[in-house]
């Protein structure tokens, strides 16, 4: 799997013109899935992010995770993360086919939601726009299989 993962101070994806996923602080995940992922990859990246310690303490170090500052998740499908970029048209032959993305997709939020943390979402294949207020900025990637 692959996560572009930044620090929001809002972000919300809106589908045909309607709000379907909307969050205050916290990270906008953007999420890939390759084909040879599995449940056990998706449950250690959600604990990854969720962990995360990228929120300032009382002496603006970066030391606190989601939980510390009651943060939110937005998780937005994104198989462009497995874009292969050797040519100048883009190919996406390496993103795992929706009956294998699409499951794991799902739980990566549901574990996220299992530990107790609010996840909003985008809808897996749909023309999305999405906006966000990056806070610091701060971005992290994450690649499991790196």
């Amino acid at each position: 799997m692959r996560a572009v993962v930044t620090r929001v101070k809002n972000a919300s994806v809106v589908i045909e013109d309607q709000i379907n996923g909307q969050i205050g602080r916290g990270f906008l995940v953007l999420l890939g899935v390759g084909p040879n992922d599995t449940p056990e990859v998706a449950d250690k990246l959600s604990d990854k992010i969720c962990n995360l310690r990228v929120f300032e303490d009382e002496n603006g170090k970066m030391n606190l995770n989601l939980e510390h500052v009651d943060g939110k998740l937005l998780v937005v499908s994104q198989f462009t993360l497995y874009a292969d970029t050797s040519s100048r048209r883009p190919g996406f032959t390496g993103a795992a086919k929706p009956d294998v993305a699409i499951p794991l997709y799902q739980r990566f939020m549901a574990h996220c939601r299992e530990r107790g943390f609010v996840v909003e979402h985008g809808e897996f294949g749909a023309d999305m726009q999405v906006f966000s207020q990056n806070d610091g900025p701060v971005t992290i990637l994450f690649d499991t299989e790196a």
